[in-house]
């Protein structure tokens, strides 16, 4: 395909933004480093973090246009002092105070689940992060006609009223619950969703390449194409191996990007061209999530599992018998008193 302009550069992302012009940018959307110790980042304590990003956030809204959006994905920073249990500090929290003090204005917080992830042992494994869209102004590019769904009751006709008998709906299609689920009935099927169900990049995706956290294409794409025009900047300034930049070429907006390691870029330039030739595998908007029960004898219990279930259930069975005699003892006695 033919790609607009692009820029994808190994360079600092504060360096990068001062050579961007006020006003110019249509979309800034990025998930930054959460301090937790990839190799990409150096680990500090969550406020030199938070201080340290504060200038980025300022460069970022010199450079966003007034009817502009940030989209700010973002997970949890995880504190471990040695010896104890981790504690989570939820960064979206301690984010929204930093773009306030830019006057910007949250639109969503929307919830961005996948099934895949870490396992943890000493508390519930995280399952979901979450992406803040704020903008600089209360004019706003929103692009809702584009991202209609299909009605639930399409023939549903108004009741009384001037309109009685007439159609009560949009013939587009109606605004997006607050539920974003990626399924096959629609392209962008609910943006002002606040739960996505979109898979993270693994092992297994086809968009995998070798960097630790990389973002989702459609995650991206579902972003700009509701909140820009064709031709406008859509700028990742943690560009990582370029997925934000290929959403935006992909439907003909200009892309740019920064990024400190330069294996990662020089990846994402090869990705890049690879979607100049048509060669690049992604996954499609829409695309039924993997259902695992499919899959045959990886989604079945091993006999093994199941004995030792069984055997757990028993135990809690004689428990549950043992507690409910109890009670009625306890109910026995009280019915004698009252007698």
């Amino acid at each position: 395909m033919e790609l607009l302009e692009y820029r994808f550069e190994n360079r600092d992302c504060l360096d990068f933004l001062h050579d961007l012009a006020d006003n110019s940018v249509k979309l800034i959307i990025t998930s930054p480093p959460y301090n937790v110790g990839k190799r990409y980042e150096h680990s500090t304590t969550l406020e030199n973090y938070l201080s340290d990003m504060e200038p980025i956030i300022s460069e970022l809204y010199r450079v966003l246009q007034d009817d502009g959006s940030i989209c700010w994905e973002v997970g949890n920073y995880i504190e471990k002092p040695k010896g104890g249990k981790s504690e989570v500090f939820p960064l979206d929290i301690y984010y929204y105070n930093l773009f306030k003090k830019y006057n910007l204005q949250l639109r969503n917080r929307i919830i961005w689940h996948f099934e895949h992830g870490l396992q943890c042992t000493d508390r519930l494994s995280g399952r979901y992060e979450s992406i803040l869209w704020f903008t600089k102004t209360d004019k706003y590019t929103f692009n809702l006609d584009a991202i209609r769904i299909a009605s639930k009751y399409p023939g549903k006709k108004q009741y009384k009223g001037e309109k009685k008998g007439m159609y009560s709906g949009n013939i587009l299609g109606k605004n997006p619950s607050d539920l974003w689920k990626a399924d096959m009935y629609q392209l962008l099927d609910d943006w002002d969703a606040l739960v996505w169900d979109i898979p993270n990049v693994k092992n297994n995706h086809c968009e995998k390449v070798d960097h630790p956290c990389q973002f989702p294409i459609e995650l991206v794409e579902r972003c700009i194409l509701a909140l820009t025009n064709e031709n406008d900047i859509v700028l990742d300034p943690f560009a990582g191996v370029a997925s934000a930049i290929i959403a935006a070429l992909k439907n003909f907006r200009r892309g740019y990007g920064t990024e400190l390691v330069a294996e990662y870029v020089k990846r994402g330039n090869e990705r890049i061209q690879l979607l100049r030739e048509d060669k690049l595998e992604t996954r499609r908007i829409g695309q039924t999530v993997y259902d695992p029960k499919q899959s045959g004898s990886l989604s079945k219990y091993p006999m093994q599992f199941v004995k030792a279930k069984l055997s757990y259930l028993d135990k809690i069975k004689g428990q549950i018998i043992q507690e409910e005699e109890e009670l009625k003892k306890i109910l026995e006695n009280e019915n004698r008193e009252y007698l």
